[in-house]
C-alpha cells in the first residue's frame, strides 16, 4: 500500500478541502474545492491509491445568477439515513462574499450517476437568530450517541471579521435541532496570521475520545492545524466539554518545502491505518491573492497515536 500512496507531497493537483469518504462497501469517494470554484466534483475508487487517477465526474454546477452562483467551496460527502447528502458553501455573483451552507441530496444510490436535488440553503433551528447571517462556511457532521452534530464556521463582525466554529445538533439532514455554540475563536498567535480564523473542522472518533481538527490564519504559509477533544457521551454542546490544545498539531515545514497545511479530513487506507487527508502549498511565496492561487494540492499523511491521542508528523 505505501509503495503506491504518496504521502506528504502532492497527491492530486490543485484540489484544494479535500474530502474521503470510504463508504459502508469499501468504495472510496474523493470531493474537493476546484481552482474555479464553480463546480461539485465526485471521484470514486476501489482503492485509495486509486482515487489519484479516477474519473472526476461533475455531479452540480453552479448557478448563473442568484444564490450559488460563486465561490462553490469545500463540499463533503456525507451518508446519512440511506441517502447522500453534500454540504458546500456558496456566495452569490451579485454579493460575491455572501458565503452561506447549502445542501445536496440523491435518494439514488450511485451518488456519481444518481439525480442530485437542491435543498437550499441549510436551516437554523427556529428559535435561532444568530446561525448562516453571516459569512458561514465549511460544515461538517458527525454522530455521537446516537445524536448527530453540525459544525461550521462562521464570521462574526468585529475589525476585519473573525471566523469562528460553531455546533448545533442536527434535527434532520438539512435543519438544525438546537441554537448554535460557539466552539472555538481564535484565541492565539497562530491562529491571528493574517486573518483570525477558525475554519475547517473535521473529527475522527478513536479511544473513547472524539477529535476535532481544525485551521486557522490565512489561506498562505501560516495555515496551520488545531485541535479539540472531548469525551464520547459528554454534552458535546456544552464548550466546556472540549479541551483546545494550546499550540498547532500540524504546521508549514520549510525543511521539506510544505507550507499551509490544512482543511483536512480522516480516511482509512485498506489495511485500517488512519490516514490524514489535508491540502498543502509547495511554495513559500505566493504571487497575488492566495485564495485565487490555484496551487493548494491534496496530500496524505500516515499518523500514529500516542497515549490514545493523534499524532501528527511529516516524517
Amino acid at each position: 500500500m505505501d509503495q503506491q500512496l504518496k504521502f506528504n507531497e502532492p497527491w492530486i493537483l490543485q484540489r484544494a478541502d479535500p474530502y474521503i469518504y470510504r463508504h459502508t462497501d469499501g468504495m472510496y469517494y474523493f470531493t474537493a474545492s476546484v481552482p474555479a470554484y464553480d463546480r461539485i466534483v465526485l471521484r470514486r475508487s476501489a482503492t485509495l491509491a486509486g482515487i489519484a487517477d479516477a474519473e472526476e465526474v461533475t455531479i452540480w454546477l453552479k448557478h448563473e445568477s442568484g444564490i450559488m452562483s460563486k465561490h462553490v467551496w469545500a463540499p463533503e460527502l456525507h451518508y446519512l439515513d440511506g441517502k447522500w447528502y453534500i454540504y458546500f458553501a456558496a456566495g452569490e455573483v451579485d454579493d460575491i462574499w455572501k458565503i452561506r451552507p447549502y445542501v445536496l441530496e440523491c435518494v439514488d444510490q450511485d451518488p456519481i450517476s444518481g439525480t442530485w436535488k437542491e435543498l437550499g440553503m441549510m436551516q437554523c433551528a427556529d428559535d435561532d437568530e444568530f446561525s448562516f447571517r453571516a459569512f458561514s462556511l465549511d460544515a461538517t457532521v458527525f454522530e455521537d450517541q446516537g445524536k448527530r452534530y453540525y459544525v461550521w464556521a462562521e464570521k462574526v463582525g468585529v475589525g476585519k471579521q473573525i471566523s469562528n466554529l460553531y455546533i448545533a445538533e442536527m434535527e434532520t439532514p438539512n435543519k438544525l435541532k438546537t441554537v448554535q455554540v460557539m466552539l472555538t475563536t481564535p484565541d492565539y498567535d497562530w491562529e491571528r496570521v493574517g486573518f483570525w480564523v477558525n475554519e475547517g473542522p473535521a473529527v475522527i472518533k478513536r479511544n473513547g475520545k472524539i477529535f476535532l481538527t481544525y485551521s486557522a490564519s490565512e489561506t498562505g504559509a501560516p495555515y496551520c492545524m488545531g485541535m479539540l477533544s472531548a469525551n464520547e457521551g459528554a454534552d458535546l454542546l456544552d464548550p466546556l466539554s472540549w479541551k483546545k490544545e494550546r499550540y498547532p498539531v500540524l504546521a508549514s515545514d520549510e525543511s521539506i518545502s510544505l507550507y499551509g497545511p490544512g482543511h483536512n479530513s480522516f480516511t482509512v487506507d485498506e489495511e485500517g491505518n488512519d490516514i490524514l487527508v489535508y491540502h498543502a502549498r509547495t511554495e513559500k511565496v505566493i504571487e497575488g491573492d492566495p485564495l485565487y492561487n490555484p496551487n493548494r494540492h491534496t496530500m496524505l499523511m500516515k499518523f500514529s497515536w500516542v497515549a490514545g491521542r493523534p499524532v501528527f508528523t511529516y516524517k
